[in-house]
């Protein structure tokens, strides 16, 4: 039985996730506006709770369902762990305040009539140190937790995810930003921050008006 948890818990996550990049397409979206263009405006709305809802599964098997442990942090690395912990969480919800969250969650789009609007490109001081920073906190908040087996299983999975999917959103985020975009890819590394790679303000605001002209 645990064998198939195992397994079952691998099944899940990778549905999980291909699902979720394949809703994330702009192929998903067309379609979805081209069927239903009553209501477009709320696809992104939809995709987030079905994001939410799917997690369901996955998150019993983490927390419900017995399984071998396979590390505690104690002592300092304890310590060391709830500290880099808390400086993520606190990293992500001070990125909150760069976002246009009305828009992230898909409400702001139920007042718009027409195809779905594309974003802006812009970068937060965040983003000055890594492409994708609110994969680098997840990261970090996953691998400092205490793990069972089910949870490493998708600490694992949910890392691979990471890796392999801003690889996939990058070439969307190249589509439709261009050249800006590509120039971004070669001055900020794409998870982990370098000392040698990184954005101060005014290449920032260097790059942003190169986008412009």
């Amino acid at each position: 039985m645990i064998e198939l948890n195992y397994i079952l818990i691998i099944v899940l996550w990778s549905l999980y996730f291909l699902l979720h990049s394949l809703l994330a397409s702009f192929r998903a979206k067309k379609a979805f506006e081209h069927a239903l263009p009553s209501v477009a405006s709320s696809y992104r709305l939809i995709y987030n709770i079905l994001a939410v809802v799917l997690l369901i599964p996955q998150l019993h098997l983490i927390y419900s369902v017995p399984s071998i442990n396979i590390w505690q942090w104690s002592g300092e690395l304890k310590i060391v762990a709830n500290l880099l912990a808390f400086v993520a969480l606190v990293g992500f919800i001070w990125s909150l305040k760069y976002y246009n969250n009305m828009d992230f969650l898909g409400l702001s789009q139920l007042n718009q009539s027409g195809p779905i609007s594309t974003s802006q490109f812009t970068l937060s001081p965040f983003h000055q140190l890594v492409r994708h920073p609110w994969y680098l906190f997840a990261l970090v908040l996953i691998w400092t937790r205490d793990m069972n087996a089910h949870f490493f299983i998708s600490a694992c999975c949910m890392t691979v995810y990471f890796i392999v999917g801003s690889i996939y959103e990058e070439r969307k985020l190249v589509v439709e930003f261009g050249q800006v975009y590509r120039d971004y890819q070669q001055a900020v590394p794409r998870l982990l921050p370098s000392f040698r790679r990184f954005l101060s303000r005014k290449q920032v605001n260097e790059l942003l008006s190169n986008k412009e002209d």
